[in-house]
């Protein structure tokens, strides 16, 4: 049997810039030059910035929607999955995942964050968290580290 993709969710902010959006955007390049497939919530801030970084180098993207319309997707989407179910899709979005990294972000975040930890997912912490069973790192050199020895694992 021909083994699947790893998929690694992208979990913060829906404002995110500066930064934030810089951070974003390099944890999605990260994920495409690791080989991954980048799941995300589909929408503005940190979904899109990271999605723009892995679709840039060469990466595919998932966008898991909260609404019924494709062309809510923002532009680095490749593959739109509308769900009409709102924030219920949070859900989604760490089930699907085998891999979660969370950045900053607020309530949506935190529920995905429980939510992947729930599933047994590996969530690595690289927003400042410090919720109890993360994996923290500290910089993109210890999140590439640590992606690849989860990714060798699976």
């Amino acid at each position: 049997m021909r083994k699947q993709k790893v998929t690694i969710s992208v979990i913060g902010s829906h404002d995110a810039v500066g930064k934030k959006a810089r951070k974003a955007y390099q944890v999605g390049a990260l994920i495409a030059e690791l080989g991954a497939v980048l799941v995300c919530g589909g929408l503005g801030g940190v979904m899109e910035q990271a999605a723009k970084g892995a679709q840039e180098h060469g990466g595919l993207t998932i966008g898991i929607l909260p609404g019924k319309d494709k062309k809510d997707a923002n532009p680095y989407i490749d593959l739109a999955l509308p769900t009409s179910i709102g924030y219920a899709r949070n859900c989604f979005v760490a089930s699907c995942a085998d891999i979660v990294v969370a950045l900053e972000g607020s309530y949506g975040t935190n529920c995905e964050i429980c939510y992947g930890l729930v599933f047994k997912r590996p969530v690595i912490d690289l927003g400042g968290w410090g919720i109890k069973g993360m994996i923290k790192v500290r910089n993109m050199a210890q999140l590439r580290q640590k992606i690849q020895c989860l990714m060798n694992n699976l």
